[in-house]
């Protein structure tokens, strides 16, 4: 399986999000491939977050050696499923769609813990660690959803 994890800048949600899922993948030995992509180039070829990777040592999962990148339509072929952080990514992203098929494999990465409420990973951005806390912490439960709703690991 391959997962691709997407926000708009590349450096604060979706690495974290990819950081978790294949820290998640490792302990639990799965055969899951993981990423992550902006749909903005703002940060291309740069580090995540100085806050987001602190912060994610402290929980115990490096992003350090991630490097954002830009969502291309190339990555339709590439992944499995496209995991959107917002709303706003996930219509970037649609736009780039070829077909139904590529639309398919598009999702709100939140849809795993709170299925159908379509509800949006927040920006921590512009926040304080406090906020990158809860994301992390969100992000925690959501990439566990993930791998129980999957049938990877037990609920």
């Amino acid at each position: 399986m391959r997962v691709l994890m997407v926000c708009l800048g590349n450096i604060c949600r979706s690495p974290m999000a990819d950081g978790w899922l294949r820290h998640k993948a490792k302990i639990h030995d799965l055969s899951i491939e993981v990423d992550s992509a902006g749909t903005a180039n703002y940060h291309v070829g740069k580090k995540p977050d100085d806050r987001m990777r602190r912060i994610s040592r402290e929980y115990g999962v490096s992003i350090d050696e991630l490097r954002a990148r830009q969502f291309s339509v190339a990555d339709f072929d590439n992944y499995d499923i496209i995991f959107a952080m917002d709303k706003s990514n996930e219509q970037n992203i649609l736009r780039l769609a070829r077909n139904e098929q590529d639309k398919q494999k598009v999702r709100l990465f939140l849809n795993e813990l709170y299925p159908e409420q379509n509800l949006e990973v927040p920006d921590p951005y512009y926040g304080t660690d406090m906020n990158f806390k809860e994301v992390i912490e969100l992000l925690d439960q959501t990439t566990d959803a993930f791998l129980k709703n999957n049938q990877l690991i037990e609920k």
